[in-house]
């Protein structure tokens, strides 16, 4: 497990850019599909609607 100062200065002892280099790039579509945070926020916002329709009548 690494820290912010581990991921920003070098083992000479030197910052570093923690942006430069290799990274791994996740496309949004791709992210929402497989994030569980966006898929349980969907359930909850239809969840919502449910509940709102059937306490309003609409």
């Amino acid at each position: 497990m690494s820290t912010v100062v581990d991921a920003a200065v070098d083992e000479e002892g030197g910052e570093r850019d923690p942006f430069a280099g290799d990274r791994i790039e996740v496309d949004e579509s791709e992210f929402a599909r497989v994030s569980p945070e966006v898929w349980f926020s969907k359930v909850g916002a239809r969840l919502n609607e449910i509940v709102q329709s059937f306490t309003y009548g609409r």
